[in-house]
């Protein structure tokens, strides 16, 4: 028989905090009458992450694991347990102890009125240098996507398995999940949860992770709005090139017949006017052909919530 409840928990040189979760999340859910499977996803750890969990899964058969080959990274270790995932709902949260399995339950009845319920760490205790980062991460993405939450990146939420595998997550997509399901039609929301400091081991987190973010928060912006659409970026960006390059053509053109001036007189502008009336064409062109691609793709456009008779 097929768990209610898929527990994913990568983890990352987390062999202090690897038993004591397992713990706390089988307190939790046997108190709660849940039947679950915990997958704990191995990241290329360099200490006894692994042999912990081998033992674990040696103890209780609901426990499984996947060990990467090397350090992959989140998004893989999210896409990796999503496809090993049985139960008809998936809980994500991090291996370092800072998120309470105490707060599952309080997920699942979310989850009655949500495809996506996302956890808010309030109040959040960790440093400031990760804190400031996070907050100025929230305040972009509220700006410019319609969904609107306090914490985009929480590991800690619950969603439901078909939303959850239907998501192509790399790089550092998994920053924006909550916008890549809201994407696909699925109802998100959000509750503050207890946010406890970590005690064992040493924080992932680095100041690399604001860069990549922010060339991630470009593509996810991209996804979001031109996916299908391509001419609407690459055609309007032409032709605003195209309108420019035609009004400095038009200002050296005026110099030469009205005021009689020679051509190398403005040579600058005369080239920045051709330069900008190819890079319209090229650009306009690229829309066209980003068109016939994305028409050619044999994609579902839609999701359908609900049918009846």
């Amino acid at each position: 028989m097929k768990p209610e409840l898929s527990i994913i928990i990568p983890a990352r040189n987390e062999e202090q905090n690897v038993p004591l979760l397992y713990t706390e999340i089988t307190e939790v859910l046997s108190a709660a009458k849940r039947s679950y499977e915990i997958i704990y996803i191995d990241d290329g750890s360099t200490d006894k992450t692994f042999a912990q969990i081998k033992q674990l899964c040696t103890k209780d058969k609901r426990v499984r694991a996947i060990r990467f080959a090397k350090n992959f990274k989140k998004s893989a270790a999210y896409m990796a347990g999503f496809a090993a995932a049985q139960g008809s709902v998936i809980i994500t949260m991090d291996a370092d102890l800072q998120d309470d399995p105490a707060e599952i339950p309080r997920f699942l009845e979310a989850l009655n009125d949500s495809d996506l319920v996302m956890g808010w760490k309030h109040p959040r205790l960790d440093p400031w240098w990760k804190t400031i980062p996070s907050k100025v991460f929230n305040l972009l993405n509220r700006c410019l996507f319609r969904l609107r939450l306090h914490d985009y990146d929480c590991g800690f939420k619950a969603m439901r398995a078909p939303a959850a595998k239907e998501l192509n997550l790399y790089g550092d997509l998994y920053r924006y999940l909550p916008i890549l399901v809201s994407r696909l039609g699925y109802r998100v929301s959000e509750i503050p949860v207890k946010h406890h400091p970590r005690k064992f081991g040493r924080s992932k987190y680095g100041f690399k992770r604001i860069f990549t973010g922010a060339f991630d928060l470009i593509t996810v912006k991209f996804l979001s709005d031109f996916t299908q659409r391509p001419l609407h970026l690459f055609g309007g960006t032409g032709l605003v090139a195209l309108g420019l390059g035609f009004l400095a053509e038009l200002y050296v053109l005026y110099f030469r017949l009205v005021e009689g001036e020679l051509f190398v007189a403005h040579l600058p502008m005369l080239l920045l006017g051709i330069l900008l009336l190819v890079l319209g064409v090229q650009l306009f062109s690229l829309g066209l052909l980003g068109e016939l691609v994305s028409a050619s793709r044999n994609v579902q456009r839609y999701r359908i919530a609900e049918t009846l008779n």
